[in-house]
């Protein structure tokens, strides 16, 4: 998991140079209500201080205030008029409360999101808005998510694609609907359909400059569903795995065949599902499941940092296939190959598991898998009917006899 203190945040903390905020009057009137719902002398806590109706045990004046500094330096009595110039000079503070109690509220995953990316769990309120009038920068995937702070104390974020790091708005396709994110998922680069949303395959130039809390959720869960919620379960120790062997368990219809497939010794075809499509370099989650409750896989889960709470349907939908296919009894084949021809394959797949084949120039031929080394190896072993090294897949019965 990363780091949870972003580097910006870090660079504020010695000397803080806090901006100029103004209190909104709606950040204002929130105290006042929140003020309305406690009994006189019950406190609203800030950081730093905290104010309270007026109460008969406190010797306040009806209708009138209290504050209470963390210094000791109580100033009671105070009117309405008073108690907003008070406010306003500690308005970060109470700026800060305004944002996540009343405009992001609910203590679940899109709260404990959004206070992640300023580390408000961890920063002073001081440290957090002289980092924010700069910019809280977090990665999310491959997603980057850049916090800000207007002069009224509103969040406002910036989300992208981290390939266009620092890249002028106006040269990326600006959208401010975060429901427009369904769209920019579904394809990569190429153009090619994204079956699973947490490959790193997410195409970029495209930007949402300026959204509030919770669009910027939003934006973030349209991108990686579900991540951010399972990121907050697992926070909370609430994090409920369902692994390999109940996951199958659960499956019918065509796929209920991957049911019979987990019969090799220490579960081997597993740890190959495992190892084949849940590698950081095929999903940016980190797998948290495994065989079942008892029994680890050998393969690592990698370092993603939203979990992987059970097999997605499109390692169930790959271990259907490969069941089918590992059904079938093996034959010996043979044909021969020179060292060079052996280890040509052996580059050839895996260029193709490692996606590299499109980073291989067409005229380094030193590369195995460079696209005229095959040629070359498929126009002298294949024959006319596409058979390696002349040999057929299914042999005749009378050529076996």
């Amino acid at each position: 998991m990363s780091d949870p203190t972003p580097a910006s945040v870090e660079a504020a903390v010695d000397e803080p140079d806090v901006p100029e905020i103004d209190l909104p009057s709606d950040a204002f009137d929130a105290v006042l209500d929140a003020l309305a719902d406690r009994d006189p002398g019950e406190p609203l806590r800030f950081e730093g201080f905290s104010v309270a109706r007026a109460g008969d045990d406190h010797g306040d004046a009806d209708g009138r205030y209290r504050l209470d500094p963390a210094d000791g330096d109580r100033r009671t009595g105070l009117s309405e008029r008073e108690l907003h110039e008070a406010l306003d000079e500690r308005a970060p503070a109470v700026t800060d409360w305004y944002a996540f109690e009343r405009v992001v509220g609910e203590f679940g995953p899109r709260r404990a999101f959004l206070r992640w990316l300023e580390d408000a769990d961890g920063a002073t309120v001081a440290t957090r808005y002289a980092a924010l009038a700069e910019g809280i920068e977090r990665a999310w995937g491959e997603l980057r998510v850049t916090a800000t702070v207007t002069d009224r104390g509103e969040r406002r974020y910036d989300v992208r694609h981290a390939d266009d790091a620092g890249v002028p708005v106006d040269d990326l396709d600006s959208y401010d609907d975060p429901l427009d994110a369904r769209d920019l998922v579904t394809l990569d680069e190429k153009g090619r359909y994204r079956p699973l949303k947490t490959a790193p395959s997410l195409a970029g130039g495209w930007v949402f400059p300026d959204l509030g809390p919770r669009d910027a959720y939003e934006a973030v869960e349209t991108i990686y569903p579900a991540t951010v919620a399972n990121w907050h379960r697992e926070r909370e120790g609430e994090l409920d795995v369902s692994h390999w062997r109940e996951t199958m368990e659960r499956q019918s219809g065509i796929y209920g065949v991957v049911k019979t497939w987990d019969r090799g010794e220490g579960h081997e075809h597993v740890n190959w599902v495992a190892e084949a499509c849940c590698d950081d370099s095929q999903c940016l989650k980190r797998r948290e499941w495994e065989y079942d409750d008892e029994t680890d896989l050998d393969v690592d889960g990698g370092d993603g940092v939203f979990p992987c709470r059970e097999p997605c349907s499109v390692v169930v939908s790959a271990a259907r296939k490969w069941t089918r296919l590992e059904s079938e009894q093996p034959r010996t084949y043979e044909f021969e190959l020179t060292p060079s021809e052996k280890e040509q394959v052996e580059e050839i797949i895996d260029a193709v598991a490692d996606g590299r084949i499109d980073e291989i120039r067409e005229a380094d031929t030193k590369e195995g898998a460079n696209r005229y080394r095959a040629r070359f190896l498929r126009a002298k072993l294949f024959d006319d009917e596409g058979n390696l090294g002349g040999v057929p897949t299914e042999p005749d019965e009378d050529d076996e006899e």
